[in-house]
């Protein structure tokens, strides 16, 4: 019996670890079946075993990207204490990934993750639970929270997508707004948290 081939030894995740290498070494457009099995030494069609199609390919990529982020995240604020000033840690961790690694920030902001799906639940799960961490500073209902993080995410990422856009041409220098923002932000939560709903 011959040794197994290389399209038959390979995992479910050294494809999905290619792709983010071609990510990182081309950028977004590079994820896609043809150019990740080119990566791996193989012929496209191998990749269907693992996954049904270069939309699969996209999201189990953009889950991995995601699982990455929160571990490095996690890595970032062990220990800290519960402070509002976690907020802007988040905030400032969030913005120095993008800047660190644009192409895999683009395919996880392109990728909506559904909490129906349960490989993307999990990630969901996870990154809720940092900014509820962050929150807890703060005493917020359930509806509070729920306003408060959506509010806080489109904040943030909607400065970080401004910006890789190259739309920020005022002189002021964006770290200044952006801290000026995250200031903004725990005051906007600390009226929140005032309000009677």
């Amino acid at each position: 019996m011959g040794r197994p081939t290389k399209a038959n030894s390979l995992s479910r995740q050294d494809v999905i670890l290619a792709a983010v290498a071609c990510i990182d070494e081309e950028g977004a457009a590079a994820l896609g079946v043809s150019r990740v099995a080119r990566r791996l030494g193989i012929k496209p069609p191998a990749i269907y075993k693992h996954l049904a199609s270069g939309a699969a390919l996209q999201r189990a990529t953009a889950i991995e990207l995601w699982r990455q982020y929160l571990t490095q995240c996690q890595q970032a604020i062990a220990g800290q204490a519960m402070t509002a000033d976690l907020l802007k840690q988040l905030g400032h961790f969030a913005r120095n990934f993008a800047q660190a690694h644009p192409a895999r920030y683009q395919v996880m902001m392109q990728v909506p993750l559904q909490p129906s799906d349960p490989e993307a639940a999990d990630v969901i799960r996870g990154l809720l639970g940092f900014l509820h961490q962050a929150l807890q500073a703060y005493d917020l209902n359930e509806t509070q929270l729920i306003d408060v993080m959506r509010m806080v995410n489109a904040a943030i990422y909607g400065f970080v997508a401004v910006e890789q856009a190259g739309l920020m041409t005022l002189g002021r220098s964006p770290d200044q707004s952006y801290d000026v923002m995250l200031e903004a932000l725990m005051a906007a939560i600390s009226h929140i948290q005032d309000r009677s709903l």
